[in-house]
Parts: structure tokens; C-alpha cells; sequence
């Protein structure tokens, strides 16, 4: 939601309508509202991972949901349909094949998802964020865009080592509770050793009294917080950010030539976090590490031995920059409108 919401933007900015179709519990319903952008509701459910019977549900409501959608489109008198995919996407998208509107999809993960890659042959164009993901798509339709991501995090100027090394851990908005758990088993380690760490630490809402008090009693430098309002401030206080390997989180470490040590989460759709995250240490960009093997012992010797070999985290900041992709936002938007110019011919 967030890149579409920057490629909405850049659309209104140049004169353009923008209608969002969603789910009433999906977080578009908070986050389109908020930026003031109509949005129009339809009832769909995933497919994945999710049961036999809400598998089946979401099939029982495709066809009114494709309907529903295909009659939004007349309302707005749509040109061209821009998805980031997710099943949500599945009724819009399919609406505008059948209809012969031109979709332009993104794919920010290294493997597309299971909507993008059903839909792969019939998309006007396909606009990817890492360099392999092309092979899953008609050879002339893909392009290498990037996720669009905020411009402060390519603002953000290289950090000085300061006498304390600063490790970001962040698993997300809700947080992560494998993440969590290593931070908190890693802060005796930290302590007995003396070694000059500082921790900031976004835990998600409901861990979040336990860890601060767990955090305050450690004796360890830094902050723990539900909620990071400004990542980017964060991302720039951090000499190491360790998170998981979404295809956002890995957009803001490229954006922001920020070295990493990525744990997948393991439950990803079609394992995409982890093909995203193999992409970042085949680069020299990051550490991977699997969410199994993530402990606090391991947080520990990690960003210790990254500490000692500044050289190593200077690469890999340089590393991660080459996958960043500045106006991301401003191409996507120069392609949909030349989409929707084709197709009103």
C-alpha cells in the first residue's frame, strides 16, 4: 500500500483521478481515506494458506467481486489499472482483462506472487524491483523500476561511526516475535561483554510494555517503541538495521544504503522474502539468516563481528545502494499514463 499510495500521489500531482479498490479490513481503508483518495469496496478473500474453507469462500465471491469491480471502473470511467497484486488485486485486475483496459502490474518481490504470476500474460506492462524477476514475464513487457519508496531515505547522508554501534531492529508494523525474542536474549550477552552497543527497537503494540520494562532492566543503551513514526530518522541513526526481508523493507535499505542482516519470514507467500533476501547477500548487500537460526546468541556474534570489520559494512552499503531506483514513483506514473493514452485511441 505504501508504494501505491507514492505512485498516487505523483499521479494526483499531475491531474489525475485516482481510485483505490480495497477490502473493508484491509489497511487500505485506513491509509487511502487518510491521503484523501476515494476508494471503492469490494469482498474477496486469499486463497493461500488459508483453508479449504475460505479458499472456498473467496472463490464463491470472485465472480461478484470481478463484477463489482468492472462496474467501479465504468463509474470512474478508468483508463488503466495499476495493481501491486495480492489477492485483493485478483477481481480488479481479472475486471480489466476481460474488459481490455490495460493493466499495469508491480512485482516488488524477487518471485512474483501468486495474482501477478496468473496474470503475467495478459498485463499491458510489468514493472519489477529486482533484475531476475523477468524471466516470469513476456520477454519486451517487463521493466526495472523499482519499488517506489519515500525520497527521504535517499536523502539520508552516510552515518559516522559513533563510540556507541547502533543496531535498528525492526520486524514491521505489528513487529515480529522471533526478532523480539532474539533482541531481548541478546541484551545479557551485550551487557556481559561491555561491548558499546545502542538498540532501537520497534516491537509491534502488544509486546511492546513487557519488552520496555525487560529493556530498561538490561541496563543496555537505546529505545524500545511500538511504532517508528519516522523510519527514515531511524534508518539514519542506524549503523546496522535488522529486519525482516519484505519487499518494502528491502526498497528503504537500498533507498538508504543502509548494510543489513535480513531473517526471512518463513511463512511468506511463495517464499518471497527469502528469494529477496538471497538477492541482497548474492549482491554483498546483507546477512541472511533463517528465522530458526535466529537467536539471541547469533544477534549477538553477528553484529559484533560486523562491528569489528567497518570496511565490510562500508560494501555492503554500497551494495545495497545499487538495487535502489530514485523516481520510481515518477516512472511508474509516466507509464500509466501511457497506458491509458493508448488505450483511449
Amino acid at each position: 500500500m505504501i508504494p501505491a499510495l507514492a505512485v498516487a500521489r505523483e499521479l494526483r500531482q499531475r491531474g489525475h483521478m485516482v481510485v483505490f479498490i480495497g477490502t473493508e479490513r484491509g489497511v487500505e481503508s485506513r491509509l487511502a481515506p487518510r491521503e484523501r483518495f476515494p476508494l471503492e469496496l469490494i469482498r474477496i478473500g486469499g486463497l493461500k494458506r488459508v483453508g479449504v474453507r475460505r479458499a472456498a469462500s473467496s472463490l464463491a465471491q470472485l465472480p461478484l467481486s470481478i463484477m463489482r469491480s468492472a462496474a467501479i471502473m465504468r463509474a470512474w470511467s478508468a483508463s488503466a489499472v495499476f495493481s501491486m497484486g495480492g489477492y485483493v488485486a485478483g477481481p480488479p485486475v481479472l475486471a480489466a482483462v476481460m474488459g481490455r483496459m490495460p493493466v499495469v502490474l508491480m512485482e516488488p518481490n524477487a518471485v512474483p506472487g501468486f495474482t501477478n504470476r496468473r496474470i503475467a500474460r495478459y498485463v499491458s506492462r510489468a514493472l519489477i524491483n529486482f533484475p531476475e524477476t523477468s524471466t516470469y514475464f513476456p520477454e519486451g513487457k517487463s521493466e526495472l523500476t523499482g519499488l517506489p519508496v519515500r525520497e527521504e531515505f535517499f536523502a539520508l547522508p552516510p552515518k559516522a561511526r559513533g563510540k556507541e554501534f547502533a543496531v535498528l531492529i525492526t520486524g514491521g508494523s505489528q513487529g515480529s516475535r522471533t526478532l523480539n525474542q532474539a533482541a531481548r536474549e541478546s541484551w545479557p550477552f551485550f551487557r556481559e561483554s561491555g561491548f558499546p552497543v545502542r538498540f532501537l527497537l520497534q516491537t509491534g503494540q502488544n509486546p511492546f510494555e513487557q519488552l520496555k520494562d525487560e529493556f530498561a532492566a538490561a541496563g543496555i543503551a537505546g529505545d524500545v517503541q511500538p511504532f517508528i513514526d519516522d523510519m527514515p530518522a531511524a534508518f539514519a541513526a542506524a549503523d546496522l538495521v535488522v529486519c525482516r526481508s519484505g519487499a518494502g523493507a528491502a526498497a528503504e535499505l537500498a533507498a538508504a544504503a543502509k548494510p543489513s542482516v535480513l531473517v526471512p519470514f518463513p511463512f511468506a507467500a511463495d517464499q518471497h522474502q527469502l528469494r529477496n533476501a538471497e538477492a541482497f547477500e548474492r549482491a554483498g548487500a546483507a546477512l541472511l539468516i533463517r528465522d530458526d537460526q535466529f537467536t539471541g546468541r547469533k544477534l549477538f556474534k553477528t553484529v559484533t563481528a560486523l562491528a569489528s570489520h567497518p570496511d565490510r559494512l562500508e560494501q555492503m552499503a554500497k551494495s545495497a545502494r545499487s538495487f535502489a531506483r530514485p523516481g520510481a514513483a515518477k516512472r511508474v506514473a509516466e507509464i500509466l499514463e501511457e497506458a491509458a493514452n493508448e488505450n483511449l485511441r
